[in-house]
C-alpha cells in the first residue's frame, strides 16, 4: 500500500528518521510523502483559500427574515418575482449537496496532499452551510419543502443541470477508478472542471444575480445577505478549483492534450446551454429589469472568462450586463473578480454592506 493512501501504514513499519522535502508533494498519485504530513507547505495556494474561508465564517440562522417573511406574505411580489426565488431556490437546495456529495465521495480520496485535502474539509463544511441555508430559508417563509426540494426531479431545466453533474462523478465512485492511468487522470480533470469551472463557476452564477437584483431594489434582503455570503463562498471555491486543475495540469502535462481540450470546449458549450435553458425557465416574462436574452450575454461573460482562468481561449464573447456583480463579490472593491484572487476577506460578524 502506497505511503500516501487514505490509510497510515503500520507504525513498525515506517522510517522514523526520514524528514519531508516540500518539492516531493504531489496532488495526485503522491508514492513518496505520507498524505497526513501538512508541514512543510508546498502549495501555499491551497492553504491561502482555506484561511479566506475560515474568515468568512457564518450561519444562516445569523441573517434575519422577519422582513423577508413580511414581503413574502403580501401581495407586493409578482408571480413572476415569486418563481424566480422558487426555481433558484428549488437549484441550489439540491446542487450545493452534490457538490458537497462529490467533494467527500469522489475528490477527496484521490487528492494525495494534506495541504489541498485541509481545504477540502473546509469547503465540504462550507456545502453543509449552503445546504442549512436554503431549509432556513424555505422553513422561515413557510414553503412546501417538498416542493422546493424535489425541483430537481420535477421542473427539467432544473434536473439537466444536476444530472449533467451527476454523470460526471459516476466513474469516479467506482471501486475499481484510480488516477494512475492515463485515462484515469482525464477523468478526474474531467470532474474537477464539471464541479468547480462549470457548477460552482457557471451554474449558479445567473442564480446569484436573480437573487441579488431583489436585494439591490431593497426586496427579500435576508435572503439577499445570505446569497451575498454564498457567493463570498463561492469565489474562494471557485479560484481553489482553478489552482488546482491548473496544477495538476502542471504536474501531468502529458493529459492536456489537444483532444482533451476540445472535450473541455464540448464541456463549457453545453453547460452554456443548460443555463440559457435555466436562464428562460426563470425569466419566461421579464422581471425587475431582468430579461432572458440578458442572461445570453452574462453566460456567455463568464463562460469566456472561466475558459480563460484554465488556459483556454475565450469563445462566446458575450459583455457583462451585470457589472454590479463584480462590487457584489470584491469586497475590497480593489480587484476584478473576474480577473484576480479575492483575499480581503474578513469575519461574518464584522462585515458591512
Amino acid at each position: 500500500m502506497s505511503c500516501c493512501s487514505a490509510y497510515a501504514t503500520k507504525p513498525e513499519s515506517r522510517d522514523l528518521s526520514k524528514r519531508v522535502n516540500a518539492e516531493d508533494k504531489r496532488l495526485i498519485n503522491c508514492k513518496s510523502v505520507d498524505v497526513n504530513q501538512l508541514m512543510p507547505l508546498k502549495y501555499k495556494w491551497a492553504w491561502e483559500h482555506y484561511l479566506n474561508g475560515c474568515a468568512n465564517n457564518w450561519l444562516p440562522n445569523e441573517v434575519p427574515m422577519q422582513r423577508d417573511i413580511e414581503l413574502w406574505k403580501s401581495d407586493a411580489l409578482s408571480d413572476g418575482e415569486r418563481q424566480v426565488i422558487m426555481r433558484n431556490l428549488g437549484f441550489f437546495s439540491t446542487a450545493e449537496s452534490l457538490v458537497g456529495n462529490n467533494i467527500v465521495l469522489a475528490i477527496y480520496k484521490h487528492i494525495t496532499n494534506p495541504e489541498a485535502r485541509q481545504y477540502l474539509l473546509r469547503q465540504s463544511f462550507e456545502e453543509a452551510v449552503h445546504t442549512h441555508t436554503f431549509m432556513y430559508i424555505v422553513e422561515s417563509l413557510n414553503l412546501d419543502e417538498r416542493e422546493v426540494f424535489n425541483m430537481y426531479h420535477e421542473v427539467a431545466s432544473i434536473s439537466d443541470k444536476d444530472m449533467f453533474e451527476m454523470r460526471l462523478t459516476e466513474d469516479i465512485l467506482k471501486d475499481d477508478f484510480t488516477t494512475d492511468t492515463f485515462a484515469g487522470k482525464q477523468k478526474f480533470l474531467d470532474n474537477l472542471i464539471g464541479f468547480y469551472v462549470i457548477m460552482e463557476g457557471i451554474f449558479f452564477y445567473s442564480g446569484f444575480a436573480m437573487i441579488l437584483s431583489f436585494n439591490r431594489r431593497n426586496l427579500m434582503q435576508g435572503i439577499g445577505e445570505q446569497f451575498q455570503y454564498i457567493l463570498r463562498d463561492e469565489t474562494i471555491h471557485l479560484n481553489f478549483g482553478v489552482d488546482l486543475i491548473n496544477t495538476i495540469r502542471e504536474e501531468n502535462p502529458e493529459v492536456w492534450t489537444e483532444e482533451f481540450e476540445q472535450h473541455v470546449y464540448s464541456m463549457i458549450d453545453e453547460a452554456v446551454r443548460l443555463e440559457i435553458q435555466y436562464a428562460e425557465d426563470c425569466l419566461p416574462k421579464g422581471i425587475l429589469g431582468l430579461n432572458a436574452q440578458m442572461f445570453h450575454e452574462y453566460v456567455h461573460h463568464i463562460a469566456d472568462r472561466r475558459l480563460e482562468r484554465i488556459g483556454l481561449k475565450a469563445r462566446y464573447g458575450g459583455d457583462n450586463p451585470f457589472p454590479w456583480m463584480s462590487e457584489t463579490i470584491d469586497l475590497g472593491k480593489e480587484k476584478n473578480f473576474f480577473e484576480t484572487r479575492v483575499t480581503e476577506y474578513q469575519t461574518a460578524g464584522s462585515l458591512t454592506w
